[in-house]
């Protein structure tokens, strides 16, 4: 396997689980292939993670140097963007149309009584365009859909007013189908058909809100009146309607040459999406980044990257959408920074792609150095918990009884944000008597760091406490007689809301859920829950078998301890055959161990 192999090998966990388009390069820097993919980290890696039969494709495989690749919001999306990018890289293994045809639009024309129907060419007339649509079979549908809830006119007739009032027109077949309402003849105003018109514009947009809550407000009518049928068709308009509510992001073709620029940001890099839209399509995707030197502001930086960006691809673009101003002065270019709309869905649409970049530079440069994760974790619990050190050592507390029998706990230890389960321990409880965990909890830290210190073992930074107030306020009493409290930290996390509490603080820090310092703190609490009732299991299926045996004549204290250590259990003990447990302790002793038990069971 080759160097460049292997750097595609790497990048393939990395990949989004996300509709998109992906783009694969040669050691030229040229495009050879452009697909899409409901999901880009399955199809992609079905390329290098399988048997490969097709000599074609393999061929492909073997010349792959790079990949990159857009993400957008569904496979639709996808679809559309794939077929623009074939036709602007003409990539050599991408099949290509012969017609080179584009996708339907739907276009609603720039005239009295506007018709409305799909078509494939696009004029600059005012009219307004709406697509491209993914299959020709989708814009009819919902072609037929507007036209079945709305009377709009199919004839190509001129319908000036002067026509209209000197009568050159007669009703046809739709008007007596109510299909129409012949506004050829002057049986429908301009302004009603109008108001129809702005209504088709507003499903087409994807905003059919207002016409979806009519609909089935007239279902709901049928269906009280058991006019099931008519309402199951006015519920198919529904769904058909529902269906295309979500604005598609390849847009109209309304927006044509049309530069758009997002940017974030951390604390050695700033990184900067670049997309072009041409003919309500996207042609070009591509990010940079810039590493800080002096702590330069992000509106200097965004400047920077346009200028960059736009001399690279030789945009001539008149109008940038940005999110916020940059520091650049442009002659003849106008900047936006959209609220609401297309410009605002392709802003967004950037954002996303931007984030993306940065999240897989992260994890291409913690796969290289893993420990570059740790540190980066324990920076932000520090941050998050407002301690003085970074926290490489931590440890976490449990206590475990059931209804107060064999109270015992467990410490779990976290090293550079990770398990050092060589480091965890038991503890049986020594000096408490039924179930209080207040006692317990003083015991259990009490014998813990006297230890360490009395061994001179190194402390740790952090304590993690599981339960609340009581129980922390408990482990800081310890902390502080044993003079550690100045070198410790500790908190307490309640089960219940996830809070984390301070000692001497009475309001609780509450974490967003998605926080990476509160994964940690759930991770730890949650091994020491795990690690302390499996010992707990162990410890009360010990006692119950060895309270078994001590009642069985004949039955000594190695036989039964050779049994506790083998069977842990009585209950795996009793399901043992009588020939195994003679193999293990020979026949006699199996025998009798057999007949006991079995007396037992049966009273």
């Amino acid at each position: 396997m080759n160097e460049q192999q292997e750097y595609i090998l790497q990048m393939l966990p990395m990949l989004p689980e996300q509709p998109g388009c992906y783009q694969y390069f040669d050691a030229k820097g040229n495009v050879i292939y452009v697909g899409k993919a409901k999901n880009l980290k399955r199809r992609v890696s079905s390329y290098f993670q399988r048997e490969i039969t097709d000599p074609k494709t393999r061929i492909l495989v073997r010349r792959i140097c790079d990949i990159k690749y857009v993400i957008v919001d569904s496979e639709e999306d996808a679809l559309l963007l794939e077929n623009n990018l074939i036709k602007q890289y003409r990539p050599r293994y991408n099949v290509m149309l012969k017609d080179d045809k584009t996708y339907p639009s739907i276009v609603i024309k720039n005239e009295n009584f506007p018709r409305i129907f799909s078509t494939r060419k696009i004029f600059k007339d005012g009219s307004f365009y709406f697509g491209p649509y993914a299959s020709v079979y989708a814009a009819k549908i919902l072609l037929q859909l507007i036209k079945n809830i709305y009377p709009i006119r199919s004839c190509n007739y001129p319908l000036t007013l002067d026509a209209i009032k000197a009568g050159k027109y007669k009703t046809c077949l739709n008007y007596h189908i109510k299909r129409c309402k012949a506004p050829c003849v002057g049986l429908q105003t301009m302004d009603e058909y109008n108001r129809n018109v702005s209504e088709i514009k507003e499903i087409l947009k994807g905003n059919g809100v207002r016409i979806c809550r009519l609909l089935l407000e007239e279902i709901h009518k049928l269906a009280d009146q058991m006019r099931y049928e008519e309402a199951q068709i006015l519920k198919e308009k529904h769904d058909l309607i529902e269906s295309f509510r979500s604005k598609s992001t390849v847009l109209p073709p309304a927006l044509n040459n049309l530069d758009v620029f997002s940017f974030t940001e951390n604390d050695q890099s700033a990184y900067i999406n670049y997309m072009h839209i041409g003919n309500g399509a996207i042609v070009q995707v591509y990010t940079i980044e810039y590493r800080k030197k002096l702590n330069e502001a992000k509106e200097e930086l965004l400047g920077l990257g346009i200028v960059e960006m736009r001399e690279r691809f030789e945009s001539t673009a008149d109008e940038i959408v940005v999110p916020f101003l940059p520091d650049v002065e442009m002659k003849q270019v106008a900047f936006t920074i959209p609220k609401r709309g297309d410009k605002k869905s392709l802003l967004e649409l950037s954002f996303r792609n931007v984030r993306q970049y940065q999240a897989d530079k992260l994890k291409h440069a913690e796969k290289f150095n893993p420990e570059q994760r740790g540190t980066r974790t324990l920076k932000t619990i520090q941050q998050d918990l407002h301690l003085s050190v970074l926290p490489m050592h931590i440890e976490c507390f449990d206590n475990s009884n059931i209804q107060g029998t064999n109270p015992v706990a467990a410490c779990v230890v976290f090293k550079k944000a990770k398990p050092s389960k060589k480091d965890y321990r038991h503890f049986h409880i020594k000096t408490v008597v039924g179930p209080d965990d207040f006692a317990s909890m003083e015991e259990i830290v009490t014998r813990r760091y006297t230890r360490m210190v009395d061994e001179g073992m190194s402390l740790p930074q952090l304590i993690i406490i599981d339960g609340g107030k009581g129980q922390l306020n408990v482990a800081y009493e310890v902390l502080r007689r044993l003079e550690l409290a100045d070198k410790i930290a500790v908190v307490g996390l309640a089960k219940r809301l996830e809070e984390v509490f301070f000692p001497g603080d009475p309001v609780p820090l509450v974490l967003d859920k998605k926080s990476e310092t509160l994964k940690v703190l759930q991770h730890l609490r949650d091994e020491a829950h795990r690690f302390g009732i499996t010992f707990h299991r162990n410890v009360r299926s010990k006692k119950q078998l060895g309270s078994e045996l001590d009642h069985i004549k004949g039955i000594g204290d190695k036989t039964k301890e050779a049994l506790l250590k083998k069977y842990k259990s009585i209950k795996r003990l009793r399901e043992t055959p009588v020939s195994e447990l003679s193999d293990f302790i020979g026949k006699r002793k199996a025998e009798i161990i057999f007949k006991e038990l079995e007396m037992q069971k049966s009273k």
